[in-house]
């Protein structure tokens, strides 16, 4: 099959990366692949320069950017018809908001004959205001009209789309996000990895593997990191990734008199995430929009348990109880009860660790992902042509 894959930004972002493993799978099974994508300025990074994925043509269009721009947004339209109507894809698959609604419209428009979209995170969310809310759902509905599929990385992304009536229950199927599921599982603690970021060996140590962005949690996990501290002043916190919010967060930081004991490793490749997440006991993931957390599927394949916010995805990998604890959105005082629970339990943690890394091994690997998404994209071809459509 002739595929071509389109997203707004090739940050270092887990969007990015699950497209990355679907076209390294679809390339080694003989498929001709291209990446769609738009400029990734900033300090969040460009994945791939940050690992192996195989060769394959990138192709840049500069007016695909994140922010709404109807001058950018036509132009971008018209391109990527252009270059659709040329290269004749059979299959175009579109991932985020904006590459989705554009670059499905433009798909449909070129005659390509299979026009599929992965919904990884919500554009509309309660966290954001009303008015957005009401564009961004109009503009989902839209466009959901003009693909023949929606994948979804979480069962909650697909209700919350049902819901809100973008489209109907039968449009979508859940396809969970792949990674790289064995270097997770093969991850040890490494003391010399703790003493280059500065982490004491025998400190109990909280990772978080997100952008330095507002919407992922970082506003909550400042407070809730203070609240352990005042009964752990030992405990120490690492941060994994880069992003708009680092200047902030080191300031703020310093002015609380904390600093020593937060680590920020900055971006990281995605080939060594693995190593830093097994320098943690403990995994926090509070954003307040996500779809799949990745970064808790990895925790728990590396055997760390993890403490989340009860909200979208969150629920179907962190097992209160079981993979880790749940809270309510927002709730630092129970985030903070959860760790030291955790902290004071060394058993408890190697049991929900345990229990993790059984459930997702299996079932977040990056093969089975690349696998079912090529099924289905020759079944879409195959009723096509059952149908005389192509």
């Amino acid at each position: 099959m002739k595929i071509c894959h389109v997203i707004t930004r090739m940050i270092v972002g887990g969007a990015q990366e699950n497209t990355l493993l679907t076209i390294k799978g679809h390339l080694e099974k003989g498929h001709e692949v291209t990446l769609a994508t738009g400029f990734s300025p900033g300090r969040e990074g460009k994945l791939l320069e940050n690992g192996e994925y195989g060769s394959f043509p990138v192709v840049e269009f500069p007016d695909l950017v994140r922010e709404i721009s109807p001058w950018h947004d036509l132009k971008a339209y018209f391109a990527l018809k252009k270059y659709f109507k040329k290269h004749k894809f059979d299959v175009v698959h579109t991932h985020s908001s904006k590459a989705g609604i554009i670059g499905r419209l433009a798909a449909r428009a070129a005659g390509v004959p299979v026009v599929v979209h992965t919904v990884h995170g919500q554009a509309f969310h309660p966290y954001q205001s009303c008015l957005k809310n009401r564009l961004y759902i109009f503009l989902e509905r839209f466009a959901a009209g003009y693909c023949d599929k929606i994948y979804a990385v979480a069962q909650a992304m697909i209700d919350q789309c049902t819901a809100a009536k973008v489209a109907p229950p039968e449009k979508y199927m859940v396809v969970y996000s792949g990674m790289d599921t064995a270097a997770f599982d093969r991850a040890e603690r490494n003391a010399g990895l703790r003493a280059k970021l500065g982490i004491p060996a025998d400190a109990y140590t909280v990772v978080t593997v997100a952008r330095l962005f507002a919407q992922k949690g970082y506003e909550y996990v400042i407070p809730a990191a203070e609240k352990v501290l005042a009964g752990h002043p030992d405990t120490h916190f690492l941060f994994v990734g880069d992003g708009p919010m680092y200047d902030e967060l080191t300031a703020g930081l310093r002015a609380k008199n904390i600093a020593g004991n937060f680590h920020f490793a900055g971006l990281v490749p995605p080939a060594e995430v693995a190593s830093y997440i097994a320098q943690a006991d403990t995994l926090w993931h509070l954003s307040l929009h996500e779809g799949l957390p990745r970064a808790v599927v990895q925790a728990l394949a590396v055997g760390i348990p993890a403490v989340g916010f009860a909200l979208d995805g969150t629920p179907e990998v962190i097992i209160d109880g079981e993979t880790g604890f749940l809270t309510a959105a927002e709730d630092v005082d129970a985030v903070a009860a959860a760790t030291e629970k955790l902290l004071a339990d060394p058993q408890l943690r190697a049991d929900l660790g345990s229990a993790g890394k059984r459930r997702v091994l299996a079932q977040f690997d990056w093969r089975k992902m690349s696998d079912i998404l090529e099924a289905e994209y020759a079944a879409l071809l195959a009723e096509k042509r059952k149908n005389g459509i192509l």
